[in-house]
């Protein structure tokens, strides 16, 4: 079941997108919001794996509720809604995951909603016990969190590196992070490592510091910002 929030100015065009979805019944919509700030609010008390948001809204545009959501520390799906096509571009570039004009057709809406396979609420369920789950040729499969040695920002997605090699995954550091923070420690921006993976602290003769890490031949490197979150859990 899929949690939807609408966030649109209009009680019109939300009664229309609410009347579509209900058609479905693997969708419910959990809220209804008339402006951003309202939609941030419900946001943090309903948590929503979908938001369906005006472009247009008062105190707070849809732009600017969707770059607070994408802060969250496991972020919603956002699809916008407009009436403006223009708006596409800068949707595009915060990285949202469906874009609908109004009015919104039965069709359009369907099909935005089927390409909707890769929510960003890690991803729509919670994770599987102890497991990070990744697609290969098709094929879903999963990593047990005790085999992961380190997982490292690559663009748009987190490369994780584990006992029998390695996976792109489509979760965020931040979302992994949250998600097994027993396991993981954040020691760069870019970088979690496996906490009972790591072999050594060592200083470098530029004043920083690395980790080694088991099965990593190259060592990685912890900022300075995270060091002594490192050496705490090193007992340093």
């Amino acid at each position: 079941m899929i949690k939807i929030l609408i966030a649109d100015d209009e009680p019109l065009a939300r009664a229309r997108i609410k009347r579509l979805l209900a058609a479905n019944e693997d969708y419910i919509v959990v809220g209804e919001a008339s402006n951003g700030e309202q939609a941030i609010a419900l946001c943090k008390q309903l948590q929503p794996d979908l938001v369906m948001l005006d472009i247009n809204m008062p105190k707070l545009s849809g732009l600017e509720v969707a770059a607070e959501l994408k802060q969250f520390s496991i972020p919603p799906a956002v699809m916008f809604l407009t009436a403006h096509s223009e708006h596409a571009l800068t949707a595009f570039e915060l990285a949202v995951d469906g874009y609908l004009v109004k009015p919104v057709s039965e069709q359009a809406l369907a099909k935005a909603m089927a390409q909707l396979s890769k929510l960003n609420r890690t991803q729509i369920s919670p994770p599987e016990n102890n497991y990070i789950s990744y697609q290969l040729a098709g094929v879903i499969r999963r990593i047990n969190i005790d085999e992961v040695v380190c997982c490292i920002a690559e663009q748009k997605y987190t490369r994780v590196v584990f006992f029998k090699g390695e996976a792109l995954v489509e979760q965020s550091l931040k979302q992994l992070e949250h998600s097994y923070s027993l396991q993981l420690l954040r020691i760069h921006r870019n970088t979690l490592v496996n906490k009972q993976h790591i072999v050594s602290l060592n200083s470098t003769l530029s004043g920083g510091h690395t980790v080694t890490m088991k099965l990593l031949e190259e060592p990685l490197a912890v900022s300075r910002r995270e060091l002594k979150n490192v050496k705490a859990v090193m007992g340093k």
